[in-house]
């Protein structure tokens, strides 16, 4: 048959024990308790343990004594050990396990509401408490204390059965938010009584307050509430006038509270082991007062704690005698001891029985968790500041002060946070933290008091102060000090938490004596924050690049790209939040960054000598990283990069690296051009590719690879200068040149087509026109057979396929830097920012107009030179015949200039089929040139067989017209401007052979012999040499005399 009692008591007995079911042999165990916490070992034997049997587990007869060791561990309150049957559980205990149910419902709903954070470090610099003093206990002892402080002011009723029972079925609709008829009639009843009972329900449930583990048991019951207000009324009782918070609150309850009070042996000596540590940590521990010649009464105190709690393994009536003679003789020595003097006129008169301030301000800890709503412990409760004010009633007890109390707030606000991490509360600490005054701004005993509030933790001593706010400090330092990590994304969040360090580290700074010499600021405080989250995100960064399975990208590469990513991040997010205690943090951030990549790169960059694929992968995004850090250090340091930030960096000079290696691949590029450039030109023949394309093929190749070389140049993605696009342009440049070069180089000089001019000579009757021309073959057709067969010509159609192949380059060659040009600023946006430039570094910018100035000056040197010589070759060598031998022989009217007009049309005709349209014009004039030329060398250079006479000057003249308007062509030809130009020179001669020979006879020697020698012109606007030549073709003897005696020609046939 199940026993309802007997199975709820099991369940609460085991329940916060681990599970031991088939973990190991019968010899394993467990500790429920720390042993160095748990005293000294039992003095006595323990007793036998009863055997049960199924028959007789009803009838198990009672023991009178409690044989329990007093030294037991404190245990759970709902635990018992082998309880009497006369000692079952009433329906009111079995009410209270229900209670314990809906408690621990409510208990892991606000678990629940916990986050999970790292607030295992963050526990005061306090020394730990020799006799093992639990968080439980001193929650205990806090309520007690201020139920003594709530006493003095009446606050004590204790409560009816009814309004018990009431308020336990109550509970927890109050505690789950829900309204009923009898809430609201315990509400009615406010005041000091119902903010007691509210209070102890909170601190009822701040079990877990040091961990996330749900509570398992319920610290401050009803019971213990009924009790110990009961005990401070009797104790009260008998000291008329006293207060009741002037009471030694431990002592008192011992004496008062009875032992059948308990229904629990366990309860109880646990209960009385609290008490008597509490007595041992206050009085002898660590007190603020030394004892002096109270120090025999404090080895008093010690033998008198020990007895009582060995008096509990005495047979009953031994054990009570003993146990109230030691309790009579500890009132003597404890009172003794609690009223020595100690903080002057500060509190007045107090009962010193915790002057220990690490245990005070522990017990005041416990005090300010009723703070907290029950529900959700990242809310304040709504009745914060009635419980504030009513927590000052124990300050005169607990020796609090208010930078004590401010101090302690705002720990239990900031490390609440940290449990909850409910921003709320990190606000209200910070502003606790903002309240805690200076040491100039506390009166002269509260300076006095906490001078001596000193504490000696792993053999350092340490103010109340520092206990406090260094792990404040740490916790707030350590999350700062990994920002990246720890505020991925609240930028508020991490706002509060600088403003929490630099509060605490100024407290913390005036506090330490060689502190105040320190020259420490805000601004190193930043940067140290700065500098450890950096290093340890870019650290957590290469790790994870290293790791990476990115096959096709060098880990370099994709470091810079997330540095990059990173450092955008911190600009945007964490650096507007540093800068307002550092405005040149984010200048801080770019250096460091700049420092933690470069020692990644420099190994790399050392190793490089060539233009290789990862050189290509990782210098771009490098260089990027490194202009950026640049970017956005300039935007705070300004466009000065002296500044002390830029000092320190070290640049990677990518450019002037990546600069070396390109100028390597181009030189080598360049060499492969000038190759292709010797290969294309030996296999040219001269075809034009196509009717449309009537250039040579050879230029088109050369083109290809020099499009290709560029296209490769912008394709490496390399950090560049103007120098390497400088060096570039060079080449490609000479490469056209060279290609210009070969072109000319087998053609020979226009002078070269040109027969010899024949000597000048005069005419002679005798001689007549036969000897003339006897003379004229034997003298001058030797030399131009032998100048015939010294010159390999080029045919027409080959000078013309090289015009239109050097047209074509120099149009492409335009084309080719436009695109080069829009590419290369396309490449390089804006101007770089450079560190420190050098000498090196301050070259001239490349102009755009003087890219291929030096080939284009040469193929349009090439272009005029071969034009000149494919119409010289026209007419001296192709028209030589008929144009330069036959034209006007014997005479004018016989030979005329119209009979060479179908030979030249036909040689224009067939210049006009090869070349392209734009070199029309050009070629053509050309030819005209060739052709005035000609009709020059027949009119003045046309040796003894050519006679004019001035009569002849209007067929000549006549002849010149036809020549004008077959180049003219009806405005087909070329500009009648142009052609008028060119023809004005021939006009002049074609004059001059019109005039007399006396005319000509007298204008030459109406000048100077100086006039002569210079070449002047005279009244028929010609220079002598010219007058001379006309009438060396006169055939009249008065010429013939005059050229004699005045110039020495000879005659025709000398």
């Amino acid at each position: 048959m199940l026993e309802l009692s007997e199975a709820i008591r099991d369940y609460h007995d085991h329940s916060g024990l681990p599970y031991m079911n088939s973990v190991g042999t019968a010899d394993d165990f467990f500790l429920a308790t720390t042993p160095e916490s748990s005293g000294s070992p039992p003095k006595r034997a323990p007793p036998p343990i009863p055997i049960l049997t199924s028959a007789s587990s009803s009838s198990i007869p009672t023991n009178p004594e409690w044989c329990e060791s007093p030294s037991a561990p404190p245990l759970m309150r709902s635990e018992s050990i082998d309880s009497p049957h006369a000692q079952e559980l009433t329906v009111d205990d079995i009410e209270d396990f229900e209670d314990d149910d809906d408690n621990e419902e409510v208990g892991n709903f606000r678990i629940s509401r916990r986050t999970a954070s790292d607030a295992a470090d963050l526990v005061p610099k306090l020394p730990s408490f020799a006799t093992g003093i639990t968080d439980d206990d001193l929650r205990e002892t806090a309520f007690e204390i201020l139920l003594a402080c709530a006493g003095a002011s009446g606050g004590l009723i204790v409560p009816s059965k009814e309004k018990k029972n009431e308020k336990r079925r109550s509970r927890l609709i109050k505690k789950l938010g829900r309204k009923s008829e009898s809430v609201s009639q315990s509400q009615s009843s406010s005041g000091l009584v119902s903010l007691l009972e509210m209070m102890r329900g909170q601190m009822e449930y701040a079990v877990g307050y040091y961990s996330l583990v749900p509570p398992c048991t319920l610290s401050i019951s009803e019971a213990m509430d009924i009790r110990t207000r009961q005990g401070l009324l009797n104790a009260l009782a008998g000291k008329a006038g006293k207060r009741m918070d002037s009471l030694l609150v431990p002592l008192e309850l011992l004496c008062c509270v009875s032992r059948t009070e308990f229904s629990d042996k366990k309860a109880y000596l646990r209960w009385q082991k609290r008490q008597l540590n509490m007595l041992a940590e206050g009085l002898i521990n660590h007190p603020v007062v030394g004892f002096g010649e109270s120090g025999r009464k404090a080895n008093d105190l010690k033998s008198l704690l020990q007895r009582i709690e060995e008096s509990e393994s005495l047979p009953s009536s031994a054990g009570e005698v003993q146990r109230a003679e030691c309790l009579k003789s500890l009132t003597e020595v404890a009172i003794s001891l609690a009223e020595r003097p100690a903080r002057g006129d500060l509190t007045g008169e107090v009962c010193h029985w915790a002057d220990g301030y690490h245990l005070n301000v522990r017990l005041y800890e416990k005090l300010l968790l009723c703070v907290f709503d029950m529900l959700n412990e990242g809310k304040l409760t709504e009745e914060v500041e009635e419980i504030l004010e009513l927590l000052k009633s124990t300050w005169r007890v607990l020796g609090i002060t208010e930078t004590i109390h401010y101090t302690c707030y705002a720990w239990v606000l900031f490390r609440q946070y940290v449990i909850t991490s409910e921003r709320g509360l990190l606000r209200h600490a910070i502003q606790q933290l903002k309240k805690i005054p200076l040491k100039e701004q506390r009166g002269p005993q509260e300076r006095i008091h906490l001078k001596t509030l000193q504490c000696r933790v792993e053999n350092e001593e340490i103010s109340f102060l520092e206990s406090f706010l260094s792990p404040i400090r740490s916790w707030a330092d350590k999350q700062l000090g990994d920002y990246h990590l720890h505020f991925a994304e609240g930028s508020l969040v991490m706002e509060d938490t600088v403003t929490v360090a630099m509060i605490t580290w100024r407290l913390l700074l005036e506090e330490s004596d060689r502190a105040m010499h320190s020259s420490s600021s805000d601004r190193e405080q930043i940067e140290s924050y700065i500098s450890s989250s950096i290093k340890n995100t870019f650290t957590r960064m290469s790790l994870t690049v290293d790791r990476s399975d990115r096959i096709n990208e060098h880990p370099l590469a994709l470091l810079a790209e997330e540095t990059k990513k990173l450092m955008k991040k911190d600009s945007t997010i964490f650096m507007p939040i540093l800068s307002q205690r550092h405005p040149q943090a984010i200048a801080f951030s770019a250096s460091l960054i700049h420092k933690f990549y470069g020692n990644k790169l420099k190994p790399f960059l050392d190793g490089t000598e060539h233009l290789t694929e990862d050189v290509v992968s990782v210098f771009p995004p490098a260089d990027s990283l490194e202009q950026y850090l640049l970017e956005l250090m300039t935007s705070v340091c300004g466009e000065d990069t002296n500044g002390p930030y830029f000092r320190k960096l070290i640049p990677y000079e990518l450019e002037s690296l990546s600069g070396t290696l390109v100028l390597r691949w181009i030189n080598a590029q360049l060499g492969r051009i000038l190759s292709w450039v010797e290969r294309a030109f030996k296999q040219e023949h001269w075809d034009p590719i196509s009717p449309q394309q009537r250039h040579g093929s050879s230029i088109v190749e050369v083109f290809r690879i020099v499009e290709e070389t560029v296209d490769q140049f912008f394709e490496l993605k390399v950090p560049m200068r103007s120098i390497e696009l400088s060096a570039l342009l060079r080449g490609i440049d000479n490469a056209f040149q060279v290609y210009t070069n070969h072109v000319m180089e087998k053609l020979g000089s226009k002078d070269d087509l040109v027969p010899p001019v024949p000597v000048l000579t005069r005419y002679k009757k005798e001689a007549a026109i036969k000897v003339f021309v006897k003379k004229e073959l034997f003298e001058s057709k030797l030399p131009d057979e032998r100048w015939s067969t010294n010159i390999d010509v080029p045919a027409t159609a080959v000078l013309c396929v090289q015009l239109n192949t050097l047209h074509y380059a120099v149009s492409q060659l335009s084309k080719l830097e436009d695109s080069i040009w829009e590419r290369w600023i396309a490449k390089r946006p804006r101007e770089k920012i450079v560190i420190r430039k050098s000498l090196v570094e301050k070259t001239k910018s490349v102009n755009q107009k003087e890219s291929f100035e030096g080939s284009r000056k040469d193929i349009n040197a090439a272009l005029d030179r071969i034009c000149e010589f494919t119409g010289t070759k026209i007419i001296f060598c192709d028209l030589r015949e008929p144009f330069i031998e036959n034209l006007y022989k014997p005479s004018v009217s016989q030979s005329r200039l119209e009979a060479l007009i179908e030979a030249l049309d036909t040689e224009l005709g067939q210049l006009c089929s090869v070349i392209m349209e734009p070199l029309r014009d050009r070629i053509v004039t050309s030819l005209l040139q060739a052709s005035l030329d000609g009709l020059l060398r027949v009119l003045l250079d046309g040796g003894p067989s050519r006679v004019f006479h001035p009569s002849e000057s209007k067929l000549l003249e006549e002849d010149v017209e036809v020549l004008k308007e077959f180049f003219i062509s009806g405005g087909d030809g070329l500009p009648r401007g142009v052609v008028e130009n060119q023809i004005a020179r021939v006009r002049l001669v074609v004059k001059l052979h019109g005039y007399e020979t006396r005319e000509l006879i007298d204008d030459l020697r109406s000048r100077s012999s100086l006039d002569m020698q210079q070449g002047g012109r005279g009244k028929l606007g010609a220079d002598t040499q010219t007058l001379v030549r006309v009438l060396c073709h006169r055939n009249d003897s008065e010429a013939s005399l005059f050229l004699k005696k005045q110039y020495k020609i000879p005659k025709s046939h000398a």
